[in-house]
């Protein structure tokens, strides 16, 4: 038997879960409805594809999600592929629950493949699966929570985006709210950003309470808190020039898809101005869009 080895270059953003149905929390307010909405995932084994070692349930393919679990030991990875794209790597935890990943690239065919590690970078191949998704419509990859973005009911921040966004007037007010408290009562922990390692993933309650964080850290307490808000939010991962950049992007019914309204330049979150944000305003960023090299969507 052939056993295929994979080389990983990993990289992860360092430097910069039950039931279909809404959790809602919180009162209706006059000016928007402030009240959080969490969707959350659920593994309902109406589609699944069971391996070796591995679970992977496909039930809510049209909401925007896969479930995946891995039972057995060892240092593994997931990669999530949609027809010719460059593969999404992620660290699969030996842990037997399920995590979540989004289908963040819409419509059409994907591949899921589990691999092991062997030896230092070496990677073997475990389990896996190919799916074709068709979705309910393209927002519901970001409406979830998800691995990177992890949140429940329960979840300090999801109340207090309520908090943030009392009083608002429309979705864009909401943005600017919840951008403001972050970016003034976070701060940057450069040890943290000195020590993490490479499978780290957010804690989102935990920034909000230490008011600390990386890069990572600042965008998954945003998108969370936009997300509950119903604003279809995504975290973006990709370049501008040469530089390794994250960006925050909104849907608003006024405005449409705003791409990112929210930046880290590598030093700083900035929010854009939202009046200029579907035109001109963007330019000042990404020109006339060839420096904006947008990878990942999560």
């Amino acid at each position: 038997m052939f056993i295929a080895v994979f080389f990983f270059a990993v990289s992860l953003i360092v430097g910069c879960a039950k039931g279909n149905d809404a959790v809602t929390t919180g009162e209706e307010r006059a000016s928007r409805d402030t009240r959080a909405v969490v969707l959350m995932p659920s593994a309902d084994g109406t589609l699944i594809f069971e391996g070796t070692s591995s679970l992977i349930d496909a039930s809510h393919l049209e909401d925007g999600y896969v479930m995946v679990k891995f039972t057995g030991d060892g240092k593994i990875k997931m990669q999530l592929t949609h027809e010719d794209k460059e593969p999404y790597t992620y660290d699969l935890p030996a842990s037997g629950e399920f995590q979540t990943f989004p289908l963040s690239c819409g419509d059409g065919h994907y591949t899921l493949n589990i691999y092991r590690n062997i030896s230092g970078d070496q990677y073997a191949f475990v389990d896996g699966a190919s799916f074709d998704v068709s979705l309910k419509d393209e927002f519901t990859p970001f409406l979830h929570p998800n691995q990177y973005v992890d949140y429940t009911g329960e979840t300090e921040a999801v109340s207090f985006s309520e908090e943030l966004a009392g009083g608002a007037s429309n979705d864009l007010d909401v943005v600017k709210r919840i951008y403001d408290y972050v970016v003034k009562n976070v701060v940057y922990d450069n040890d943290k950003a000195e020590n993490v390692p490479s499978s780290y993933l957010p804690d989102i309650d935990d920034t909000l309470q230490t008011k600390k964080g990386i890069c990572f850290d600042y965008a998954s307490l945003m998108t969370a808190m936009l997300r509950v808000q119903r604003i279809p939010t995504q975290l973006v991962i990709g370049y501008a020039g040469k530089d390794y950049h994250a960006w925050i992007s909104v849907y608003t019914e006024e405005t449409g898809w705003i791409h990112g309204i929210i930046q880290f330049d590598g030093k700083n979150w900035v929010l854009m101005d939202p009046t200029f944000a579907a035109g001109q305003g963007l330019a000042k960023y990404i020109g006339d869009g060839s420096n904006y090299n947008a990878m990942f969507y999560y």
